[in-house]
């Protein structure tokens, strides 16, 4: 068996101050773009010099316009053979409870706009997200840990732990 050496990333969900609504990216400036046509947090990959904390607040930075001020892991999720060329992404799932400033409406992905949690299953996503975003968003202070290996672009299965 080959060393697992999979793309770090970090992937974040900003609450609204009244934590009804989160902000969205959709995914449709670049025709290349595995993600097109779909709604998605905002993340991505992580640098040789930035740990999981610095390689969020850089990206809501970058993708979004705004500083993180309180923000809590809600999970890790090992996604097996996701990426377009069959890689392997281990995630790092954050929600961002507190920010400041005022966010972008769009960006080099996509446009941003704020969804509403309750409804987030009716956006065209990737079909995985589905499992773990009600986790991200729930009361139970727990952080999970997911495996979720893909085939094709779709997830085979779902399994994850709460510690």
């Amino acid at each position: 068996m080959s060393p697992y050496t999979p793309i770090i990333g970090t992937l974040g969900y900003i609450l609204s101050p009244d934590r009804k609504k989160t902000l969205l990216v959709h995914r449709n400036r670049r025709e290349d773009d595995q993600h097109l046509g779909k709604y998605n947090g905002l993340g991505g990959k992580m640098r040789p010099d930035e740990d999981v904390v610095s390689c969020m607040r850089r990206e809501i930075r970058e993708e979004a316009g705004i500083e993180c001020r309180d923000f809590v892991l809600r999970g890790t999720i090992n996604w097996s053979n996701f990426g377009p060329n069959g890689e392997d992404w281990l995630g790092f799932i954050f929600r961002i409870d507190l920010f400041c400033g005022t966010p972008f409406r769009e960006n080099s992905e996509g446009t941003l706009a704020w969804h509403s949690i309750i409804s987030l299953d009716t956006l065209p996503m990737w079909e995985g997200d589905r499992f773990f975003l009600p986790l991200i968003f729930d009361s139970d202070p727990r952080v999970f840990h997911g495996h979720m290996p893909y085939c094709n672009g779709r997830p085979l299965s779902w399994h994850f732990e709460r510690l």
